[in-house]
């Protein structure tokens, strides 16, 4: 196409020509930290959300580090109208995720408020959850989670306010008996995940494991 003459896909990183469908050229892919986490075993995020609610599995594709190839892929996705990168960062996942026999009922992504998707123009988890429903033929759902309050992004938060995340969330539905498989981008304090997995736990029977592009250390 005359548009990938004129402007071609870059590398993110070094500024590479790469192909259309690519994020990073092959010599700086190799300098991505994944985690190898197993999703059956124990492990940091595990170990870190078991401190804040009642978890089952949990998954870090990626380590998120100051200065690290990661931080820029995850703001390419969620600040660079990078919508297709969620669609890579599943493909990545799928080569190193594998729930064996033991599949969650449902993928849930962690929502947008509507005036933040409006400004954003799309929910950078979306494509990325889709993506891995299609491969590991779970469903998702994009509306059972609601954001009740707009608030500005969370790294422009300090600590004390990324604390406070009460009432944030709720469940459009009644759930019981699930195992719902909650989705984000970047793991750090772990409380918008906690807020939303005590609202799917308040129903009976209930349990959540825990999907992660990339978690701060």
């Amino acid at each position: 196409m005359i548009l990938d003459i004129f402007f071609p896909n870059r590398c993110i990183h070094c500024n590479r020509i790469i192909d259309g469908d690519l994020l990073v050229c092959n010599l700086c892919f190799e300098q991505i930290h994944f985690t190898h986490f197993n999703f059956f075993e124990e492990n940091y995020i595990k170990e870190k959300c078991k401190l804040l609610f009642p978890i089952k599995n949990a998954f870090a594709l990626m380590k998120f580090e100051k200065e690290n190839l990661s931080r820029k892929i995850i703001h390419e996705l969620k600040y660079k109208s990078r919508e297709k990168a969620g669609k890579i960062l599943a493909e990545w996942t799928t080569e190193r995720l594998d729930f064996k026999k033991e599949k969650p009922d449902v993928l849930v992504s962690v929502p947008l408020h509507p005036k933040k998707l409006k400004e954003r123009g799309y929910n950078q988890l979306h494509l990325f959850t889709e993506t891995l429903s299609r491969f590991y033929g779970i469903p998702f759902s994009h509306n059972l989670i609601k954001r009740n309050h707009y608030s500005k992004a969370q790294a422009l938060k300090d600590k004390q306010h990324r604390l406070e995340t009460q009432n944030t969330f709720s469940i459009t539905e009644n759930i019981t008996d699930k195992h719902i498989l909650l989705i984000d981008d970047v793991f750090t304090t772990g409380n918008t995940l906690a807020s939303i997995a005590w609202e799917i736990l308040k129903a009976r029977n209930n349990k959540v494991s825990v999907l992660v592009i990339a978690m701060d250390e």
